[in-house]
């Protein structure tokens, strides 16, 4: 894999991040992506993480999970900006049901083998696609909407590297070792490395 080939973001340009008047449902919706289970604090956590266990066996795979938490650093920050001129603190919260919840890395599954890993990366990828294109549907804010789609292009952009990784570990479960020349079988824990 060619870290160089790669796109972690989408090329079109930003739209201006701002709203067009305040909203507290839509405050509240843009809060959950900042806060909720599903959020860019999620995926940004949680692509740290995985950067960190992947990369004494996985340099390539890791420094995807860095570029792309960087790129999730720009969605938490244009939430955020939403959110003050929605008229709520950006706190690393949400709103359910009434009551302010923060933000937990509790909300993560951590997974360490490799392909469970980024399988993990990918369902979470997926699933906020589904909820950022259901607030399109709904959010009566062209503005809004924009960003949202702008971000959107973001997330299909990780989707894409992550089918990538793994069709590659699918394809070969078999490193090289740097040292020795021989083969051996990769795995960030201490089990045996298992086949997707």
């Amino acid at each position: 894999m060619k870290l160089s080939s790669l796109v972690f973001a989408d090329p079109s340009p930003w739209p201006p991040i701002e709203v067009a008047s305040k909203n507290e449902r839509y405050a509240n919706a843009i809060l959950s992506n900042i806060g909720a289970s599903n959020s860019e604090m999620s995926a940004i956590s949680l692509y740290v993480y995985n950067s960190f266990i992947t990369k004494n066996f996985f340099s390539e795979v890791a420094e995807c999970f860095h570029r792309i938490s960087m790129v999730e650093m720009r969605h938490l920050n244009a939430f955020g900006e939403l959110c003050v001129q929605l008229g709520v603190d950006p706190r690393l919260w949400s709103n359910q049901n009434g009551r302010m919840n923060y933000w937990s890395p509790s909300y993560n599954r951590y997974p360490t083998r490799i392909g469970e890993l980024v399988t993990n990366a990918l369902n979470g990828e997926l699933e906020t696609i589904q909820k950022y294109q259901a607030q399109v549907q709904w959010i009566d804010d062209c503005q809004i909407q924009a960003i949202l789609n702008r971000i959107i292009a973001d997330e299909q952009c990780h989707v894409a590297i992550f089918r990538l990784i793994l069709a590659e570990l699918n394809g070969e479960s078999l490193i090289q070792s740097a040292e020795c020349g021989e083969s051996e079988e990769a795995d960030i824990t201490e089990d045996e490395y298992e086949p997707l």
